[in-house]
């Protein structure tokens, strides 16, 4: 089962990922692959930090300060990072966990194909996938993954995000369990 969030900025996608994480977690599960945190100066956020779920290493994703790397918004992105910590957490992930995590599949992570064959490695995988997709982006690997069969996408709404984590976690359990 491969699990999937999308939803306008700010509704909370990766709250509910963090959350589920967290159950998961508490029940035993090893969960690998990356969330991208934003990194905030005062009230400004000023870029994305890379995080590898299984190990805790951490790397820069995109900042506003980067001077090279291609630009997404306002933002340079850091390939170094994205594929030494990126890949290698979600590579590792599908060997090492019992459950893989991208947080998320969006026009910054898109920047580095490395990424990319890492993401369709773990779609490919056996193990169940929890994550999060742009949600207007129309790109072929974002496509790819909606169109798979054994892909559920869940819409996250202020309305139905508790709903939702609830829903996701019973299906991520369920996963696990199999």
């Amino acid at each position: 089962m491969k699990l999937f969030i999308t939803g306008m900025p700010g509704v909370g996608k990766s709250t509910i990922v963090q959350n589920v994480v967290s159950l998961i977690r508490e029940r035993g599960y090893r969960v690998g692959g990356v969330s991208c945190p934003e990194i905030r100066e005062g009230e400004n956020r000023v870029g994305f930090d890379i995080i590898d779920l299984l190990s805790g290493r951490r790397g820069v994703l995109s900042h506003v300060r980067l001077s090279s790397g291609p630009y997404v918004g306002k933002y340079h992105v850091n390939l170094s990072d994205l594929s030494e910590v990126g890949v290698t957490a979600l590579n590792n992930a599908v060997s090492e966990s019992d459950i893989v995590v991208i947080d998320e599949v969006g026009p910054m992570e898109l920047q580095g194909k490395d990424f990319q064959e890492a993401v369709i490695r773990a779609m490919e995988s056996q193990k169940p996938v929890l994550g999060i997709v742009h949600w207007r982006i129309k790109y072929p690997l974002i496509e790819r993954i909606k169109g798979r069969s054994d892909v559920k996408i869940y819409e996250v709404t202020p309305q139905n995000r508790d709903e939702t984590q609830a829903k996701i976690l019973e299906q991520a359990l369920k996963a696990l369990e199999k």
